[in-house]
């Protein structure tokens, strides 16, 4: 498996004081806090405990089925006890499907996608994650797949696992990642006309007035208030 032979950090921004407030005095003493924004380095082996087992056996499998792993699989991290595999979306059901169907693997489960969303990560802004469970061996990991602003497109999984079906209507409504070859890709959550994506970071968050079917919210500084 790929793996970066320092296994550092990934440094996608930068960030400043706590709250993010600018053009105003700094009362909370965190002002002058500059942070990185970084994302988990590929991790060298060996991984530890299963994941050896199970990289291996994907590993096998993956090449079995005539796809040169390097292409498929960016990188393996294990952070914080979790083995996540990072995929490229063109290859993600055949590595899912093998994951599903392979015996020493058996991950019947996947628990749903979460979405996520890193502005500052150029070319990679979105990001769908799949908690995968096998009951067979008792064992859990990960699968992440990236798309870019420009081009949210990500393989639907629904045809290897059935039962993210609602899941990935929700991931799509909530950060507009498309998933291609869904049955019925539709808003799950916002109304069907509603405009943008609310779990986007660049989403407004307030001060602008807000209509729903016609009846406008006003925005919170102009709301009455009780004292």
């Amino acid at each position: 498996m790929p793996a970066r032979p320092d296994g550092g950090a990934e440094v996608i921004g930068v960030r400043t004081g706590m709250f993010g407030v600018r053009g105003s005095g700094d009362t909370s003493g965190y002002g002058r806090l500059v942070r990185p924004v970084t994302l988990p380095g590929s991790t060298p082996r060996p991984y530890g405990g299963y994941f050896d087992d199970v990289a291996d056996a994907l590993h096998a499998a993956v090449t079995e089925s005539g796809v040169d792993v390097e292409a498929a699989i960016e990188k393996v991290v294990v952070h914080r006890g979790e083995l996540t595999f990072h995929v490229r979306r063109e290859h993600l059901p055949e590595v899912a499907r093998r994951l599903r169907d392979e015996p020493d693997l058996r991950f019947e489960l996947c628990l749903g996608v979460d979405g996520a969303h890193y502005p500052q990560d150029t070319g990679r802004e979105l990001h769908a994650v799949y908690p995968l469970m096998s009951i067979t061996h008792n064992r859990r990991i990960r699968l992440e797949v990236s798309a870019p602003d420009v081009d949210p497109h990500i393989p639907s999984l629904y045809g290897v696992y059935p039962t993210n079906d609602w899941h990935e209507r929700e991931t799509y409504d909530f950060f507009g990642i498309v998933f291609d070859g869904h049955p019925s890709l539709t808003r799950i959550e916002m109304p069907d006309d509603w405009s943008g994506h609310p779990q986007r970071k660049d989403y407004p968050l307030g001060g602008i007035p807000v209509e729903y079917h016609g009846a406008e919210i006003p925005p919170p500084d102009e709301r009455r208030a009780y004292s």
